[in-house]
């Protein structure tokens, strides 16, 4: 029985004497590694993102609209441009780009992006991310709307809100 204690203890002691920070970081660095993006091989002649707008206002809309604005982007570099991917901060904003297509130096291609105003009231300020062979490997434009809550719809909402009141 002594043994058993013994062996016991051993094993806390020698399993408490390693570092589990150094664990962690260990295991960052592995994801790190498997999860780096391909290498463009970017010079300094390479391909360069300019927009005709960083930005775009929709104004006041009514909740329920779909809205779309369109970004037009040249690519000022020496080098072809590809746009690798272009994600909406969110669900309700939708960019539609060229996907994989290399846009040659000094030409320009259009970004198309969707605004879904429905269960979006008040204020709202999205953004979309491009990562692309550039030096900065990701680009990013703005749009901002406010949108005019639906009376019903914010009668529900309300309703909603009474009721987890009443809940809590």
């Amino acid at each position: 029985m002594k043994f058993i204690h013994i062996l016991f203890a051993l094993a806390i002691v020698t399993s408490c004497s390693t570092d589990p920070s150094k664990k962690a970081k260990e295991s960052k660095a592995a994801t790190t590694e498997a999860t780096t993006p391909i290498d463009f091989n970017y010079t300094a002649d390479g391909p360069v993102v300019s927009f005709d707008k960083l930005s775009h206002d929709f104004g006041t809309i009514n909740e329920g609209e779909v809205v779309e604005t369109v970004f037009t982007l040249t690519n000022t570099g020496n080098s072809d441009l590809i746009i690798l991917n272009a994600r909406g901060s969110c669900g309700c904003t939708v960019p539609d780009y060229p996907k994989d297509q290399p846009i040659a130096p000094g030409d320009s291609a259009e970004v198309t992006v969707k605004f879904d105003s429905n269960n979006k009231p008040n204020a709202n300020n999205r953004s979309v991310t491009f990562t692309t062979n550039t030096e900065k490997g990701r680009e990013v434009v703005q749009i901002r709307t406010f949108v005019t809550p639906d009376p019903l719809k914010e009668q529900q909402r309300e309703a909603r809100r009474q009721a987890m009141q009443a809940n809590q």
